[in-house]
């Protein structure tokens, strides 16, 4: 992934609708393929695809903000997760030009647009929160040519939110 060094460059267009699309082609295959895993490597697969997603969005987010001529602002996004830990319910803690805070939750894939991804509850409480400031970038078909699209709160008017896990505890 050495092009995405030299390009730090992000492409980001609209989200897709919540209305059903057709799959690309090949897409029945690459799931039967990816039923068949290794749980250890599927995650740690995961986890350096998410690392790789956020190191991007942040190159794009300094960048930006040092074309919009806010070197000063650029020079203060933070790596949040990186820095400070994954539980603060996002991953960078960035500007848009004008000064105004954003905070943004990364989800990466190297699937298609539509492909469902994983949130947590304490994401979904910050997104709810801090809904002026949060938002999820969508990267996705990341290991070919990276693009991405932004869902703002609340999060049910563009996905379908399905509980996928439950904590057992002791009465």
């Amino acid at each position: 992934m050495n092009h995405l060094a030299e390009n730090p460059a992000l492409w980001i267009g609209p989200a897709p609708a919540l209305s059903n699309a057709p799959e690309p082609a090949g897409l029945e295959q690459a799931m039967a393929v990816a039923r068949r895993y290794n749980v250890a490597e599927r995650d740690e697969r995961n986890r350096a695809l998410g690392h790789a997603g956020e190191k991007l969005v942040l190159r794009h987010e300094r960048q930006s903000l040092r074309i919009a001529g806010r070197s000063d602002l650029a020079e203060r996004v933070q790596w949040t997760s990186e820095e400070t830990g994954d539980g603060a319910g996002f991953d960078i803690a960035s500007f848009h030009a004008d000064g105004k805070e954003r905070l943004i939750e990364v989800k990466t894939t190297n699937g298609w647009e539509r492909t469902p991804f994983h949130i947590t509850a304490n994401e979904l409480a910050v997104a709810d929160d801090r809904r002026g400031e949060w938002c999820l970038l969508r990267l996705w078909d990341f290991a070919r040519a990276p693009k991405a699209f932004e869902l703002y709160p609340p999060l049910q008017a563009h996905v379908a939110l399905t509980p996928t896990s439950f904590r057992a505890s002791f009465h």
